[in-house]
């Protein structure tokens, strides 16, 4: 990755006295030729070195959804978003006494293979600021993990050595964060099949508690207002993080280890206490995470949102370095950093309230009514765009979809060729297959009862029950995902996502209300797995609107592959429960003298029998076929 001018560039990095950039340049940041000239054209000049990153990173998947986007109108919030007023971090559910539930669930996939301690505990830490940008207190953390095999003769020494290496360090990182930041990990799920090996999945999800009338916004308003930097320093670690998140992985991943951010969980838990507090002055017009493309990402979305402009002096910005450079403070990832517009004149407030919690709380800019975001470093402007330009004119594209042989050829799946040898035998095979086998090894390494509002925790129940102090209400939450039913049916796999997130929610006595998803599939530019994104988001679809639970936050990680090959595709449903009683108690654990009652709809079994894509059957028979149902 471009971490600073190449050497070809002597002009300092300052507009109008820049070249025009080679294609080695913009090509090495992730846009390609026909990307570039449509930003030339938008601007019309060439853009800063500064500018041009800044393109690259908000014109990735990562941040653009270019070629997500027009499979994603498919949810009805999403395109009520996108034909309003655009999307906020998460959307919002209603519990009763004028509280609200908002989650979501992010991806955190290639920095978590080049450095997985770091990688996902990073993942946690920004799943957090996106909750805590709503206003809400995080109250819950889940994650859903996909690995390569880790058992010994499960594939070479060498693979399942880096896989077991990779799950160790991702639980390690997970526990790390969350269990110092002061917010219980309370449900999850892991699953291995060999198609992870080169490229693992760590999505994080976080659920955080708000009251309806005090929920913030990250849309920058009032001519005249401070723009505040919040939090920890910026440095030079995660540069290009979000363009490092929306390619493939090729022999060059390890030299990408400096576009993964390091984590601070305790600088996070002062962030959370300080935004918190602050947001109770009421002097907070807007507020947004400095997550993916940081400075960039949260200067650009805030004025763009709001319509107006924005004037940042980067020679204000708490940096840990102080050579560093324009464009390394505007594309850095630093961990632990929001950004905030406050009422002119009311800034002292906030500044004082994260100064007394230990961090950086400083003006940094200022809104303008130029519609125009300007950035100056050294006293000399580096950057000015109109921000909707990298907001709103993203390119889109629609791939070809095409049906794979294999899905055509499972079709045909005959259930009687692997009837049970010896249901003893299997059995204790079936429960000893790793997507099946007790987690605890995972889950013991987290602390679920911190803040003390955990009800039901992981191995009590088939979801998590919180019930936040004081409230006199408690919800219930799960994250699940099936790849192999996914893979061998995309439609149906989706569809099966929500139906089983939903059971789980439902068997603690909630009822489904809504969902959070994380699309993991791998690159959109091949026709099969577009077509597999595209039947999944189908299902997942339909089933939300069956089930009456609307999809209203998620995350899409394209390009998961490697030269081992591509994942599975791997949606991942995050459902909120709500309870109509106070009674948020029932586990899965049957008492003495209970009866046990099998519960079946009625439906005609079809020709597969519900072995197709079955557990049964890879388990057992070693094999991946046929229809889920």
């Amino acid at each position: 990755m471009c971490l600073a001018l190449p050497e070809n560039l002597t002009e300092p990095d300052i507009l109008g006295k820049m070249p025009a950039f080679t294609p080695e340049v913009y090509t090495s940041m992730g846009l390609n030729d026909s990307e570039y000239a449509l930003l030339t054209e938008l601007l019309g000049r060439d853009p800063s070195y500064t500018e041009l990153g800044m393109f690259a990173v908000m014109w990735s998947e990562h941040c653009g959804y270019k070629f997500s986007r027009p499979v994603l109108a498919r949810f009805s919030k999403y395109k009520e978003a996108m034909e309003g007023d655009g999307h906020e971090n998460a959307g919002i559910v209603p519990i009763g006494n004028g509280l609200g539930i908002t989650m979501k669930v992010e991806s955190h996939n290639h920095p978590s293979y080049v450095e997985p301690y770091q990688g996902a505990a990073t993942g946690v830490g920004g799943i957090i600021r996106d909750i805590l940008t709503m206003g809400a207190r995080p109250v819950a953390l889940l994650n859903s993990l996909r690995f390569g095999p880790i058992s010994a003769g499960s594939a070479s020494d060498e693979i399942v050595s880096k896989n077991r290496y990779l799950f160790d360090h991702v639980v390690e990182g997970i526990a790390g964060y969350g269990n110092c930041v002061g917010v219980p990990t309370v449900a999850g799920e892991v699953g291995f099949h060999k198609n992870y090996s080169g490229n693992p999945l760590v999505n994080a999800m976080c659920v955080g508690v708000l009251k309806l009338d005090e929920v913030t916004t990250a849309a920058a308003q009032g001519v005249g207002n401070p723009v505040l930097y919040l939090g920890s320093s910026t440095g030079r670690d995660g540069i290009h993080g979000a363009t490092f998140a929306s390619e493939s992985f090729g022999e060059d991943s390890e030299a990408k280890r400096p576009n993964v951010q390091i984590g601070d969980p305790f600088a996070e838990k002062q962030l959370i206490e300080a935004t918190l507090e602050s947001l109770q002055t009421g002097a907070i017009v807007a507020i947004q995470d400095m997550g993916a493309a940081g400075l960039t990402c949260s200067t650009i979305e805030m004025a763009s949102k709001g319509g107006v402009g924005m004037s940042v002096n980067l020679d204000l910005v708490p940096m840990r370095e102080n050579d560093m450079s324009g464009y390394e403070l505007m594309l850095s990832e630093s961990q632990e950093r929001m950004l905030a517009v406050a009422e002119k004149g009311r800034e002292q407030e906030v500044i004082d309230v994260f100064h007394k919690w230990g961090t950086h709380g400083v003006v940094i800019g200022y809104v303008t009514d130029d519609g125009v975001v300007t950035v100056t470093r050294h006293g000399e402007i580096i950057a000015q765009v109109d921000p909707t330009l990298l907001t709103d004119h993203c390119p889109v594209y629609q791939s070809e979809q095409r049906v794979p042989e294999y899905f055509i050829e499972a079709e045909k799946f005959n259930p009687a060729t692997f009837a049970s040898r010896n249901i003893e035998s299997d059995l204790k095979t079936l429960l000893a297959f790793p997507d099946i086998a007790s987690k605890r090894i995972v889950y013991r390494q987290y602390d679920q009862q911190v803040q003390t509002q955990t009800v039901l925790k992981a191995g009590a129940a088939d979801a998590a029950v919180i019930a936040p102090s004081g409230s006199g209400q408690a919800f219930s939450v799960k994250i699940d995902g099936n790849s192999r039913w996914t893979r061998m049916h995309p439609n149906r796999g989706g569809q099966l996502a929500v139906v089983e997130s939903a059971r789980n929610v439902a068997c603690t006595g909630a009822t489904p209300v809504a969902v959070t998803d994380g699309l993991n599939f791998g690159s959109p530019q091949q026709p099969h797995v577009y077509w597999q994104f595209a039947q999944a988001v189908d299902g997942i679809a339909l089933a939300s609107e069956v089930l009456e639970t609307p999809v209203i936050s998620g995350n899409v990680s394209f390009y998961n592959e490697s030269e081992l090959g591509e994942i599975p595709p791997t949606p991942m449903i995050g459902m909120l429960g709500v309870f109509s009683t106070d009674d948020y108690s029932i586990g899965m654990s049957p008492c003495a003298g209970e009866t046990l009652v099998l519960i079946r709809n009625g439906a005609a079994i079809s020709s597969h029998l519900g072995l197709g894509a079955s557990s049964f059957v890879a388990a057992v028979h070693g094999i991946e076929d046929g229809y889920p149902e």
